[in-house]
């Protein structure tokens, strides 16, 4: 019989505060490669990473046992999706101020909403959408599509959000049959070869010195540990708990978008950013009261 789960809600927010940490840092890290090298090669260097440090950790306990899943296909699909968040979120690093990309990628949850409701046949009450177009509509100041400050990159961003939506929908599906262990590999590994396939057309002999070198091989690091500390914070606490704590990935990045590059989000956009948390916030606390129910 399995002990009971640990419930130390503290300590599980502390560990999720750390993990929005170290993906704020590795999103500055892409952004500041982004910079400088084409969107497929840093795609590259974080996924690549990230495969080699899955196999020092995980291969040396589980031999190829790591990638045996009982739906191989869907995991090929779960891992391409989260490419197309990797590519369509330092594609718009390249054109977009740090904080904004934060607060685009924040959509997410609603999306997840529209997809659970259209192919896993969840019920939702009607109030619950009311948030849902209220988020939308923060989405609509950062863009302004009518306006001067629109640009291609909150089209790649928004696309990376449907992807993640996907991914995190495929997530709930492989989490029935796979272990996480299972999942974070096939991860890695997919990505690792997809955009291995691509390096070759994008790749500029000698375009990375020392330094370029070592940020790129810190984005797995960063990847890996924030993932781990996610993991953990898991443990402690359910995800009901944490999740209205997420947005605060989007303090970091604002701060990180300040202190790195220098960009601070104009009026509409904060206000944006504001109504994009506050309608998550109202989403995640709905979510944890209709499970109690």
């Amino acid at each position: 019989m399995n002990a009971p789960a640990a419930h130390h809600p503290i300590r599980g927010i502390l560990y999720l505060m750390g993990a929005l940490a170290l993906f704020a840092l590795l999103d500055t890290v892409s952004k500041t490669l982004a910079s400088r090298h084409p969107v497929a090669v840093v795609v590259w260097g974080r996924y690549f990473a990230h495969f080699v440090i899955t196999l020092l950790v995980f291969f040396p306990r589980y031999g190829t046992g790591l990638f045996k899943s009982a739906r191989p296909g869907l995991q090929v699909m779960r891992g391409l999706t989260l490419v197309g968040v990797t590519a369509g979120v330092i594609a718009g690093f390249q054109r977009m101020p740090l904080a904004e990309v934060t607060a685009l990628v924040f959509v997410t949850p609603f999306l997840v909403m529209i997809l659970a409701v259209s192919f896993l046949d969840e019920k939702m009450p009607r109030w619950r959408w009311i948030p849902v177009f209220i988020g939308f509509s923060g989405v609509l100041l950062i863009a302004r599509p009518s306006g001067n400050a629109f640009n291609i990159g909150v089209v790649f961003v928004l696309l990376g959000a449907v992807c993640y939506a996907i991914y995190q929908v495929l997530t709930r599906k492989l989490s029935a049959v796979d272990r996480s262990v299972t999942q974070l590999s096939w991860t890695a590994l997919v990505g690792a070869a997809a955009t291995s396939l691509l390096l070759p057309k994008y790749w500029v002999p000698g375009a990375f010195d020392l330094v370029d070198g070592l940020l790129m091989g810190s984005l797995g690091v960063l990847a890996a540990s924030g993932h781990l500390l996610m993991i953990m914070a898991l443990r402690a606490a359910p995800a009901t708990t944490l999740s209205p704590f997420t947005y605060a990935q989007l303090v970091w990045a604002t701060l990180l978008g300040w202190l790195v590059f220098g960009d601070l989000p104009d009026g509409l956009s904060l206000t944006g950013m504001g109504i994009i948390v506050a309608s998550g916030v109202v989403v995640a606390y709905s979510e944890r009261f209709s499970r109690k129910a």
